[in-house]
């Protein structure tokens, strides 16, 4: 089951257009039919494909007799036939095939309870069997980033360059660059037709036979054949065909791939927010009972957005159904939050350290670690999240990603140094006193307080710190107390002093 306002989303990425709306998008859709009728009755359902209507109107009417909540009719302009109707009308592109339509649709609507507890994607690995058989060559699948979704078997024709692509989950970049030259993307970009790729032995290629994976205007991806000689014939029209049928398999796994997310987006985010049914939810996402770390994570890609490389880090986070990952992820304004069961901290960093594995080399990813914590008290771990991430941010990249239990004293710190950046350090007093001072007269008074209290009052220590006499240290902390109303007898102001000094260190 999926809402309206789900579908009409997803939909939009595939051609389709809501025309109008005249019912709550939160309706919920349990089942798709066709405008058919059984003993003289329309078959009723909430989503209508209205396949042979022959204006809005008719498609309307069609659905009004199925008691459906929305109809799905082709056409570019709503002539507002039947407008009166509560009924939804969403517009399909006369350039996406209702074979393509159905295949989403029904991945949403009625693949959408399996999705909320993890189902695995359709079997792409058995279309690549029957079609190695059917071209007599061994077939890969792949995704429009090159990613090996499937490959078959049968290895007749095999060569090294199938092997590096199926063993690296992605064609090697020499490969790439080869392909590219020949003009083979540029081909796959522009048309359905097959084209041969000859041999390369410098590359490990025996020939190849590709052909474009494509719904409507939008590339899905490639069916590659390994192949001496070009296809003809039967073998010709079998790979045409295969990559149709592959076009089916690619929309609806998608689609429940874009459901899946949006449900486990919307779970994480209540768990952030807080929730009083916390352990529920953690169940639904199909998360073992114990503690848990929040991750959040920052992207930036050079020359792009920061949006396209958070974007990039949720894909490859949420990459692979429920089953298949260790935690649950979900976007919230500029980062990544992700729920990992378990308290130790190396997992969380090897986490990170898998996702910058996964994205492109360009990516730069900064992250925090929230300490352990039970459901309910997610909201609480999110902030510490937040201020871990904001820790890794200002040093360098490469370092280890903070967690909030060993980096406590540091964010504590970042905390009075933000405070001191908003002006609300004091402008007047023992330390600004002698900063001015300082300034004016080329002393250091303040690098000789700080070493000092460092020191706890031992003036041998604190000179070794600064690299002059102990007596150095006496002389200017008696200087200092000329200069200003210093009273380092007084703990309270001693801690006070060593709260300002840190605060204002990196300000």
């Amino acid at each position: 089951m999926v809402r309206l306002d789900r579908l009409v989303n997803v939909l939009g990425g595939y051609g389709l257009r809501l025309a109008r709306c005249p019912v709550p998008r939160s309706t919920e859709l349990g089942s798709v039919v066709l405008p058919e009728e059984i003993g003289g009755r329309a078959v009723a359902g909430d989503v209508l494909l209205a396949v042979g209507a022959g204006s809005v109107g008719q498609a309307v009417e069609w659905a009004v007799a199925a008691r459906a909540a929305v109809v799905l009719v082709r056409g570019r302009d709503d002539p507002g036939d039947g407008a009166e109707r509560p009924v939804a009308v969403v517009l399909v592109d006369p350039a996406v095939s209702w074979s393509a339509v159905t295949a989403v649709v029904h991945g949403l609507v009625l693949e959408g309870r399996e999705t909320e507890s993890g189902r695995g994607p359709t079997d792409l690995f058995a279309l690549a069997d029957s079609l190695a058989e059917a071209v007599g060559g061994a077939v890969t699948i792949e995704d429009r980033l090159s990613r090996v979704l499937a490959y078959s078997r049968q290895q007749q024709h095999a060569d090294r360059a199938r092997a590096e692509t199926i063993l690296g989950r992605q064609a090697p970049e020499s490969l790439m660059a080869l392909f590219a030259g020949a003009g083979v993307l540029a081909h796959l970009g522009a048309s359905d037709e097959p084209v041969f790729v000859p041999a390369d032995p410098g590359h490990g290629l025996n020939g190849r036979m590709v052909v474009a994976v494509r719904a409507g205007r939008e590339l899905l991806g490639s069916v590659w054949v390994a192949c001496p000689e070009p296809l003809d014939g039967a073998r010709r029209t079998a790979l045409t065909d295969g990559a149709r049928t592959a076009a089916l398999h690619l929309l609806r796994s998608r689609a429940s791939a874009d459901l899946e997310r949006q449900v486990e987006t919307d779970l994480v985010l209540r768990l952030l927010e807080g929730t009083a049914d916390a352990a529920v939810v953690v169940s639904r996402l199909g998360l073992p009972p114990g503690p848990v770390r929040v991750i959040a994570v920052r992207a930036d890609l050079t020359g792009q957005e920061r949006h396209a490389a958070l974007l990039l880090a949720f894909d490859r986070a949420t990459t692979g159904f429920g089953w298949s990952r260790p935690g649950r992820s979900a976007l919230a304004a500029d980062s990544l939050y992700t729920v990992l069961p378990g308290e130790d901290v190396d997992a969380a960093r090897g986490w990170i350290g898998s996702l910058r594995a996964a994205v492109e080399p360009r990516v730069t990813l900064c992250a925090g670690i929230s300490a352990p914590a039970e459901p309910g008290e997610l909201p609480a771990a999110r902030r510490e999240a937040d201020e871990c991430l904001a820790l890794h941010e200002t040093r360098h990249a490469d370092r280890l990603p903070p967690a909030y239990e060993e980096s406590w004293d540091d964010i504590l710190l970042q905390r009075l140094r933000a405070a001191a950046r908003s002006g609300r350090a004091p402008a007047r007093g023992p330390v600004a006193e002698l900063r001015r001072h300082d300034t004016g007269h080329g002393t250091r008074y303040v690098d000789t307080l700080r070493a000092w209290l460092h020191a706890q009052g031992d003036p041998a220590e604190a000179g070794k710190r600064l690299g002059v006499h102990e007596n150095t240290v006496r002389y200017r902390l008696r200087k200092m107390t000329e200069l200003t109303t210093l009273d380092l007898r007084d703990g309270g102001k001693r801690l006070a002093l060593v709260i300002e000094l840190a605060a204002l260190d990196r300000s």
